[in-house]
């Protein structure tokens, strides 16, 4: 298969606030968010990061999507540095994360028109892809509704559909389940595995053992921003319950504190 991510011994430090020291329970006034991680993802494979709150996930998205820079080790994204090539990497992924909040008073419409025009899509193609994408998710009907006015699902609907307005080969999602009700969840879901069908490579990030389960090819656990175990489902698990695994990880890293 061909590689079309890999990330090398990229790490990300934070500095602390005093109120953030305090809350953290720490001396120290810098926080290591990612530490020296290193995985890679094929063409056409849906790779889990699997972590608990706080492990690094979202970091990594971020810096994978040229949203922040890494301190140090870099990733390559379709043959694109992250750090030295940023503006081509963003042309060539789709990025979904519950931390970009669309701005209530603009219309699915008008954001989906927006994006296209961001990455240069021809007004032909856009307007073909906005039909088939708001049919899909059942946006038609709220296209001129302002954000606003949009239930959360709604909302995350078109985040995702408006992340993909250009038609990206890697597609970048943070938490794409977390928080949506079982029928937005199921549908999102399902959308993931028509990607890997349509030959797109899917990088998430999650906390929910069984959409790893239902969804991913390889799986990555991620704890203190380490990657301690990568590889597929079926030689993480040997049977064994994902969940059972990773807590027995979580154990061996953390002791006491579970």
């Amino acid at each position: 298969m061909k590689e079309v991510l890999k990330v090398e011994n990229v790490t990300k430090t934070f500095r602390l606030s005093a109120k953030q020291q305090k809350l953290k329970k720490t001396d120290s006034r810098i926080l290591t968010a990612v530490d020296g991680l290193s995985f890679s993802a094929n063409k056409g494979e849906i790779f889990g990061l699997l972590g608990p709150n706080g492990a690094g996930k979202t970091t990594t998205l971020r810096m994978l999507a040229t949203i922040i820079k890494p301190d140090s080790g870099d990733a390559v994204v379709d043959g694109a540095s992250i750090v030295k090539q940023p503006a081509e990497v963003r042309g060539k992924i789709g990025f979904l994360t519950s931390e970009v909040k669309l701005e209530d008073f603009f219309t699915p419409d008008y954001l989906f028109n927006f994006f296209s025009d961001l990455h240069g899509v021809p007004d032909d193609v856009r307007e073909k892809r906005k039909s088939e994408l708001f049919e899909r998710f059942g946006i038609d009907k709220f296209a001129q509704v302002k954000v606003a006015n949009l239930s959360t699902g709604m909302k995350q609907k078109v985040s995702l559909v408006v992340s993909l307005a250009h038609d990206p080969d890697i597609i970048i999602f943070d938490e794409p389940t977390n928080g949506l009700d079982v029928i937005t969840a199921k549908v999102v879901t399902d959308f993931l595995l028509e990607l890997r069908r349509n030959g797109k490579t899917v990088i998430i990030s999650t906390h929910i053992f069984s959409l790893i389960e239902k969804v991913c090819d390889r799986v990555g656990i991620i704890i203190d921003g380490k990657m301690t175990v990568c590889g597929s489902l079926s030689e993480l698990t040997q049977s064994k319950p994902l969940e059972d695994v990773f807590f027995d990880i979580y154990r061996e890293r953390k002791g006491d504190e579970i």
